[in-house]
């Protein structure tokens, strides 16, 4: 009995001594030897929170994984040890071995995993009494030789953010050390259950200028563009969230990398490469816990490596030649297959060049502008010549078909000189894009420089005629102020006033137009010429003397729309250019008269064609989808895009107009309301828009934000599919189009909503996936909507999982259509009520 109290007795001491010895409990975001291990189940936390390692199953649960994870997010996981060796049961243990290296063990004590299989950063191993590793704030696992002056500052062993899996975040690099050859790259999961590695990589291409390559086994299938010292010469949105994100590429003798880091008041961010080879810039919404999308690539068929081929030029405005075409003074290699939209084999040159190397040349140089830069992948770079000495340095070189600036700092053509001297690929034009300097034959500068001359000819006499008309024009107006002396001060008054702090830019740069010639335009306001009309008045369609057709509202003095509303279209649209944005074209003011000119859409607005029996087979599936992508990226330009962040706030068909080619412009911007940078929502205690389209905090509470715009966009898209307007008076037992939407989609039948004009000829894949996006964008809590960014890449990425839509709310009116208002908060209450819907 004394026997076996002495042996339990010595057990205990021995492991009070294992667990208790050296230096004491270690902290929860160490290994050391006041803690040797974690088994599953325990886990180490950085120091502020921010992120956890432990073990973790992705998919099958009985596999095993040992991971580094966003604490706010447990599925966002940024780094595998273990990834293409799974355990099979929760035995494992991560431990430091004796050699000071890191050891994942399974139930048999064989090793799955170690540090010591990977390149280290740097130093000498050292016994595991004087190592220990620890979890950093940034998301970095290191192993660091404890200094006993400070602990934790002595020389990095080894570090996970060497190691990258899938994604990279904010510290890591991606790119490579050219005296080592240690490579820092991405390799996607196998599957979203799967973190094995996956046939995508992202890597740093060093050859010429550091450009980053997304790749598909050995298959080459997007690149950035070259970095041009500000950002990706094919990725200059990068800018936009600069005030977040900063953007840096080093260059040294030991490391060309790209990085970036997060300002202070920056959300968690991270890159994700994802199975399919899409690169995803997701940000952390703390509010909504989710992750937004702020950017993916590729973005559309024109980042699709070398889609137009050698010397071809993709531009995705038009889709009518499959988006390629042929660099100046090129040419189709065959004819054939670009008629049959084939254009990989790319152009060839339409006249040869006049060159002798070390001998005299007549070739030239044509400018092609705004593009994302070639392939520098076997070009020449020197970054401290001159643009100049560039543009010689080609020109003595027969072999050089191209060259460009290297650096776009300090503006003007930039700086450092890149020369191609093969042929150039992969070239598209693109928002903020560089100038590339071509080299062609004298004869095609010849046939350019005619043209150019023919065009002055044309252009000349044109200009002095116009010069003249403007001049006539000037003293017109003039002579007609100086009869009508209170007109500025009039206009001054609409225009001015305390709203003007709102913008803080008083340059309207539209014309004012003329009453007289608004009424010779549309034949006096005559019924034939009435396009429209609506609470905010009438609309008329014009045609000025230029005989440009032109549409123009003609605000009614009962409308409600007073001057706060007139000078929102005025300055506000006026600073607006998108494609899915209807364009201001000038602006009345006379006597109680406040007027806008538009220009013209012949198709009037979308609900002419949604909601009629007749026209809504106009509208087949293709065309619906496109408008309803159409005015999403509209709203994300209203958002995001512009150097503003405006709300609409009256989001609806009628102000959805369609062009000829039945493209969606997003119209009426007189309740619209500007945010700042920073600011996440605003109050009011004044209402105004469509009961129907409004969010239930806004109608309800007066708050809007830019997810009230998510809302509108979602009772919209549903208006779209379905043909049905947001009220159903016709229906008894679903009263609004929301309930109606989503009984069946919890019923399962979510198909049964869709226009009938529409439902045989559709693809119910991407019909159901918009449904699913329309609920998620109408859910009740803003929070829980996506923001507009979000919106456009689900609509745009079919194999993006989606989350699962909550039951929403909608309003039950009294009278049967959704109303426009103007009222304040308590009285426009009175005409409605909120209701829960009820599944069934």
């Amino acid at each position: 009995m004394f026997l076996n109290l002495g042996v339990m007795l010595v057990s205990v001491l021995l492991l009070c001594h294992g667990t208790c010895s050296g230096s004491g409990a270690a902290s929860p975001d160490t290994l050391n030897d006041g803690r040797r291990n974690i088994t599953d189940g325990q886990t180490l936390v950085s120091a502020g929170g921010s992120f956890t390692l432990g073990f973790f199953s992705p998919g099958e649960p009985s596999r095993r994984y040992v991971g580094i994870w966003f604490s706010a997010s447990t599925d966002a996981v940024v780094w595998v040890a273990n990834r293409d060796s799974p355990l099979n049961d929760t035995s494992g243990v991560l431990a430091i071995d004796g050699a000071g290296g890191l050891l994942l063990l399974d139930r048999s004590r064989r090793t799955a995993w170690s540090s010591s299989n990977k390149t280290t950063t740097g130093g000498t191993t050292s016994s595991s009494s004087s190592v220990e590793a620890r979890l950093l704030e940034s998301g970095n696992l290191v192993v660091v030789v404890r200094d006993d002056d400070e602990e934790g500052s002595g020389a990095v062993l080894w570090q996970s953010f060497d190691h990258p899996s899938n994604t990279l975040i904010a510290g890591m690099r991606l790119g490579r050390n050219p005296q080592t050859g240690a490579n820092w790259s991405l390799r996607s999961w196998r599957s979203p259950e799967d973190p094995a590695t996956g046939d995508c990589r992202r890597a740093m291409d060093t050859r010429g200028l550091p450009d980053c390559v997304s790749w598909r086994g050995d298959v080459k299938k997007y690149r950035t563009g070259p970095w041009n010292g500000l950002w990706f010469s094919g990725v200059p949105e990068m800018a936009s969230y600069s005030d977040m994100f900063t953007n840096q590429v080093v260059v040294r003798p030991d490391e060309v990398a790209y990085v970036f880091n997060a300002t202070a008041a920056a959300p968690f961010s991270r890159l994700v490469l994802s199975e399919a080879g899409v690169i995803q810039r997701l940000a952390w919404d703390s509010g909504s816990r989710v992750w937004n999308v702020f950017a993916q690539a590729p973005r559309d068929v024109c980042d699709e490596y070398a889609k137009c081929g050698a010397f071809g030029l993709c531009n995705i405005n038009t889709a009518s030649t499959l988006f390629c075409g042929c660099v100046e003074g090129y040419v189709p290699v065959s004819p054939a297959h670009w008629s049959m939209r084939e254009a990989v084999a790319g152009c060839r040159r339409n006249a040869p060049l006049q060159c002798r190397d070390g001998g005299a040349t007549t070739d030239g140089f044509a400018m092609v502008p705004g593009v994302k830069l070639p392939d520098t992948e076997n070009a020449t770079v020197d970054v401290s010549a001159t643009l100049e000495g560039c543009r010689a340095r080609c020109l003595a070189n027969c072999s050089c078909v191209a060259y460009a600036a290297a650096d776009i700092r300090g503006g003007g053509g930039g700086s450092g000189c890149v020369i191609w001297a093969g042929d150039i690929v992969d070239v598209r034009y693109v928002d903020k894009g560089q100038d590339l300097y071509v080299r062609l034959a004298k004869s095609e500068l010849a046939a350019n420089k005619k043209r150019g001359r023919s065009m002055l000819k044309i252009l000349l006499p044109v200009t002095a005629c116009l010069l003249v008309l403007v001049c006539v024009f000037l003293v017109w107006v003039c002579k007609f102020r100086g009869n009508r002396p209170n007109k500025d001060n009039q206009a001054k008054s609409v225009l001015g006033g305390a709203s003007n702090q709102l913008i803080g830019d008083e340059n309207i740069e539209l014309p004012l137009v003329s009453f007289r010639d608004i009424v010779t335009a549309t034949n006096d306001f005559s019924n034939e010429n009435m396009l429209g009309q609506g609470g905010f008045g009438k609309v008329y369609k014009g045609v000025l003397e230029d005989d440009k057709e032109v549409a123009i509202k003609r605000l009614s003095k009962s409308s409600g729309q007073g001057a706060e509303e007139f000078r929102n279209e005025v300055v506000l649209i006026a600073k607006l250019q998108h494609r899915n944005l209807v364009r201001l074209l000038g602006y009345c003011i006379h006597e109680d008269e406040r007027l806008l000119i538009y220009e013209y859409l012949p198709n009037k607005s979308l609900d002419v064609f949604i909601f009629d029996a007749a026209s809504k087979y106009v509208l087949d599936w293709p065309t619906r989808s496109q408008i309803i992508k159409g005015v999403a990226r509209g709203l994300l330009y209203l958002h995001q895009d512009s150097r503003l962040t405006i709300i609409h706030r009256d989001l609806k068909s009628s102000n959805i107009l369609l062009d000829v080619d039945m493209s969606p412009k997003i119209s009426d911007f007189g309740m619209a309301r500007i945010f700042g940078r920073d600011q996440q929502e605003a109050n009011t205690n004044r209402v105004v828009g469509t009961y129907g389209y409004m969010s239930p905090e806004y109608a309800m509470d007066g708050a809007f934000s830019v997810k009230s715009d998510t809302y509108s966009f979602g009772v919209l898209l549903l208006e779209i599919i379905s043909g049905l307007k947001i009220s159903l008076p016709h229906l008894s037992d679903f009263p609004n189009l929301l309930a109606y939407a989503w009984n069946l989609w919890n019923d399962g039948k979510p198909m049964d909503m869709v226009d009938s004009s529409i439902a045989d000829n559709c693809s119910p894949t991407e019909v159901l996936r918009c449904i699913h996006i329309g609920l998620l964008c109408v859910q009740d809590n803003p929070y829980n909507r996506p923001l507009m960014s979000s919106v456009v890449f689900m609509l745009e990425n079919e194999t993006t999982t989606l989350s699962t839509p909550r039951q929403p709310v909608y309003f039950a009116h009294r009278n049967s259509e959704a109303k426009e208002t103007g009222e304040n908060t308590s009285s426009s209450m009175n005409n409605m009520s909120v209701t829960m819907l009820e599944g069934r």
